[in-house]
């Protein structure tokens, strides 16, 4: 379970699976350094948002009865969910911008999920979501509301990362920093947990990475404060988040925390070419 202590009740089930971690000998030629990638599009759902909210999910089926889940998405978070709702026969409601592409919201349905378009972002949609869908009395069940990134149970899972990268790296020596994608801040502030409970926060860095357009953590630093933005002009409209948790921007004023902003292009090169 990483480093996550299984609660006590023998219903719950994890949902996520420990994942490969494979040297990339492009990335590492380009960058002068040896690169790792952590292949956690290998998840159940096809991301890490399996580790949070598969572990969210898990937890609150032992607690509720006859649950209902509800949940707001760009998407990744939406298929975490409906995979877990899915994996323990509970039924699930998302709600995604109207934005998102028509095959993720395929991809939604064909597991059973409830899918309603709603909204320019994420933010919208969640409103929508809590305003006009929840507390209807329109499903039976107890309704369990499921964030994509602001939550400690989401948290938590997300730092089951972290004593898997222990393992993976000791072989080669240890690691330096971990770079993770930024969008509402749930697997960075996972990584940090899970690097402060391994007693690592000094020896391993944190890159955290945007998007321009969708640059809300490094805009929050640069007001000293939690900002939203007016909009999300990335290519990644239904991905970027107007405004990060809280606690993620706590997370990137400590020491040992980096910020970067690339261009969508820059992304997009980073992502799809090269990696192997």
């Amino acid at each position: 379970m990483g480093s996550i202590t299984p609660p006590a009740s023998p219903s719950y089930q994890k949902l996520w699976r420990e994942t490969p971690c494979i040297e990339s000998r492009a990335l590492s030629q380009v960058a002068g350094c040896r690169i790792f990638l952590k292949l956690d599009h290998l998840q159940p759902s096809g991301s890490f948002k399996s580790r949070g909210i598969g572990h969210l999910i898990s937890l609150a089926s032992t607690r509720t009865s006859n649950p209902h889940f509800y949940c707001s998405s760009g998407g990744n978070a939406g298929l975490a969910c409906a995979t877990a709702c899915l994996t323990l026969g509970h039924p699930c409601t998302i709600v995604v911008p109207s934005a998102t592409m028509s095959f993720m919201v395929a991809k939604l349905r064909a597991l059973g999920a409830t899918v309603h378009q709603a909204g320019k972002n994420w933010k919208e949609a969640d409103n929508f979501l809590r305003e006009s869908v929840m507390g209807r009395g329109s499903h039976s069940g107890e309704e369990v509301y499921v964030p994509p990134f602001d939550h400690p149970d989401i948290w938590e899972g997300a730092s089951s990362l972290v004593p898997e990268l222990e393992r993976d790296m000791k072989s080669v020596g240890g690691y330096d920093g971990v770079v993770c994608s930024v969008g509402g801040g749930g697997l960075l502030v996972g990584i940090a947990d899970g690097l402060r409970q391994a007693g690592r926060t000094k020896q391993v860095g944190i890159l955290a990475v945007e998007t321009e357009g969708a640059a809300s953590l490094a805009s929050s630093l640069e007001a000293g404060k939690v900002v939203t933005l007016p909009g999300i002009s990335s290519i990644a409209t239904s991905l970027g988040c107007v405004k990060v948790a809280d606690r993620a921007y706590e997370v990137a004023c400590q020491e040992g925390v980096q910020v970067a902003v690339l261009s969508d292009a820059q992304a997009a090169m980073g992502s799809c070419g090269g990696l192997f």
